[in-house]
């Protein structure tokens, strides 16, 4: 008679390097060390269903976000403890022919029918491919839809007064979130030398704190474009309550839509890991064509250690970031120099993203209920889930943010940059 393996048993097996934290199952097995202050707790036999049929991030995820595995120890607000402790053993390695048939026959082949996945999950980039050509107008606004038109008030939980969900810039380790943004926004004005009564383009605005910043610290004439109706509708009432309506405008439309051209400076804030990067030669040529001669570009992104393309993994693609693609800043920099633009300077802020994504944790952990409230429990699981796992990455150099910023310089060479930077 064949001995019966537990789900502990074989967790514990099939496990790069075994379990780091105390593991427990539904079938009362355990395995990892007992003394470990952090627990994984496996409840149901859907959420086994979900390991056995996708094993690695993307099973780990849907059990988690469907609460069929709960982590103990660490607030579902900011599970980075646990996610440290895990980051080098979510992905099993194969089982011998022998040893997949007695965990089969023990833990049943009953388990190897997928469950329908979270309604929270997007749909898989095949069928998403059904519904239109990545990268389309259409699509590009189905996937934004789906991250950004969450819920504004869930957003202020979690991003603060600010309303900015991209990278800030610390100018001190003790510096506030707030703090840091607004250095974050200054540091964009001062790099692309905004003047007042100049024209600004923000593209992928967000909530418009770019715009009102431009308008309200440098009286730029700011025009900034969303595909999220939700941002436009935040960002249009913000302008009219900052009384800023004679110099900032918030556009629910594609930046490819704007028909307006001759801009003295444009900004693009945390859009191009959306565009896709076979698109960055009509992305870049879009921004060539729409500057003034000697205007200048900032370009700011999350970017890969290396310029190797692959692609993201499934529980950012599926949950996160739908048909998001990341590459090294040297893919970017080319990109905009085939296009006709002339760098100028590049810059990393890798270490201030993870400081960002912590505060942004620490908000959603002190609102979580408030948010729970507003997106449900397992919407707010994805978020510390990705935020906290985003934050190891950015930490151990697997992604960096950079700043790329370019003139279009004109046919005589003039690029209107002075000798050296003054930002």
């Amino acid at each position: 008679m064949s001995q019966q393996i537990s789900i502990g048993d074989a967790v514990g097996s099939l496990l790069r390097d075994g379990m780091p934290l105390r593991f427990t199952a539904y079938d009362g097995s355990a395995t990892g060390p007992a003394d470990s202050e952090l627990g994984l707790e496996l409840v149901s036999e859907r959420g086994l269903s979900y390991l056995m049929t996708a094993p690695g991030d993307l099973g780990f995820a849907r059990a988690y976000v469907s609460g069929d595995l709960v982590l103990h120890g660490v607030h579902p607000g900011d599970p980075y403890d646990a996610l440290k402790l895990l980051q080098n053993h979510t992905k099993f390695r194969p089982p011998t022919p022998g040893q997949a048939i007695a965990i089969l026959r023990s833990l049943g082949v009953s388990h190897l029918k997928p469950p329908p996945p979270p309604p929270e999950e997007h749909l898989p980039r095949w069928r998403r491919s059904v519904e239109g050509l990545r990268h389309s107008l259409h699509r590009d606004a189905e996937v934004i839809h789906h991250h950004y038109d969450v819920s504004n008030a869930f957003y202020e939980y979690v991003l603060g007064p600010s309303m900015t969900y991209t990278c800030a810039v610390y100018p001190t380790a003790d510096a506030t979130l707030e703090e840091a943004q607004f250095a974050k926004y200054d540091l964009v004005a001062r790099k692309l030398d905004l003047q007042e009564g100049q024209r600004l383009l923000d593209i992928g605005c967000g909530w418009g704190s770019m715009v009102r910043h431009a308008a309200r610290e440098y009286g730029v004439k700011a025009l900034g474009v969303t595909l999220s109706r939700e941002q436009a509708s935040w960002a249009q009432q913000a302008i009219k309550e900052e009384r800023l309506d004679h110099l900032a405008e918030v556009r629910f439309m594609d930046y490819r839509q704007v028909q307006e051209s001759g801009f003295d400076a444009i900004s693009s804030i945390g859009l191009t890991e959306h565009i896709g990067v076979k698109n960055y030669p009509a992305y870049f040529g879009w921004i060539r064509d729409h500057l003034r001669p000697q205007g200048r570009l900032l370009n700011h992104c999350i970017t890969r250690h290396d310029n190797r393309p692959r692609e993201t993994g499934a529980f950012i693609d599926r949950y996160v970031f739908p048909d998001g693609e990341l590459i090294g800043s040297g893919t970017i920099i080319a990109a905009a120099q085939d296009a006709g633009l002339e760098v100028q300077h590049e810059e990393n802020f890798r270490v201030h993203y993870a400081k960002t994504l912590a505060a942004w944790c620490r908000n959603l952990e002190e609102n979580w209920d408030a948010a729970v409230e507003e997106v449900g429990e397992p919407t707010a699981r994805v978020w510390g889930l990705y935020m906290a796992g985003s934050r190891l990455a950015f930490e151990r150099n697997e992604i960096q943010l950079h700043h790329v910023l370019a003139t279009k310089t004109d046919r005589n060479g003039e690029s209107g940059y002075p000798l050296r930077h003054t930002f």
